[in-house]
């Protein structure tokens, strides 16, 4: 599964598609160093298929090459963050 990001000054998000399907994670840049993770959205037919825990990993995975945190507003990657504290060290807050 390819993960596209679509990136603008003020926020993005990281999208895949898989089988026709879709999957997104949002987010919004408080500052250079600093993105807020609002919302994660993944089509039905991919629940359960690992698709939004890859989002996550590669907004993780991203926050370390960059040298920035993460602030984890939306519920699903809290309930993340939370399942993995190897992951605590990009995150703020």
């Amino acid at each position: 599964m390819q993960i596209i990001l679509e990136d603008t000054q003020s926020g993005g998000r990281y999208h895949a598609e898989l089988a026709g399907h879709s999957a997104e994670m949002t987010f919004s840049r408080a500052d250079p160093h600093l993105i807020v993770i609002d919302h994660t959205q993944v089509d039905d037919a991919l629940r359960g298929k690992g698709v939004g825990q890859a989002l996550a990993e590669h907004a993780v995975d991203e926050a370390r090459k960059g040298g920035w945190k993460i602030i984890p507003l939306c519920p699903f990657f809290q309930a993340q963050v939370s399942r993995h504290p190897d992951w605590r060290n990009v995150i703020q807050g």
